[in-house]
């Protein structure tokens, strides 16, 4: 992951550079050497490309916060797991299961974790996070298609 000539293109708008690092963050560790060239969106010039997106954004956004932060800290505080191992817990496995990206998106999606959770344990709801987690993919997502090849930052 180090070296230049070892980075691996990751294509498809699965591999999203989420979580509070952004696009901008994933930039700077891909630089730096500690994340790989992820393309976020390689989907054809068609012209459902977008809602294609949107839709990949909201579904990510779904899944994640109603799996990890919803089920699985409403399930670990039921086995009477304090409140701030339940946090760590949810907030690494949310962040391991983004190491195919690198180190970097792992580290930020584990204090995207980590806020989201806490979140989750005072208001009870998951709707504000799977629409911040909406946005967040929907402007990486968009984001990257929009800019690729147009600016100098973007790997």
């Amino acid at each position: 992951m180090g070296g230049g000539g070892h980075r691996h293109a990751l294509r498809g708008h699965r591999a999203s550079p989420e979580g509070p690092h952004g696009e901008l963050g994933c930039c700077v560790a891909f630089r730096a050497g500690i994340s790989l060239d992820i393309v976020a969106a390689s989907l054809p010039h068609v012209w459902w490309r977008i809602p294609v997106l949107l839709l990949s954004a909201l579904q990510d956004g779904i899944l994640e916060e109603v799996l990890v932060v919803g089920y699985l800290l409403s399930r670990l505080r039921l086995l009477g797991v304090s409140p701030a191992w339940a946090v760590a817990i949810a907030a690494v496995l949310r962040g391991s299961y983004h190491l195919h990206q690198g180190i970097g998106p792992f580290i930020g999606n584990v204090i995207l974790g980590v806020i989201f959770s806490v979140l989750f344990l005072r208001w009870r709801r998951t709707n504000p996070m799977i629409i911040a987690h909406a946005l967040i993919n929907s402007v990486a997502f968009i984001g990257y298609m929009l800019l690729a090849g147009h600016v100098s930052w973007l790997p």
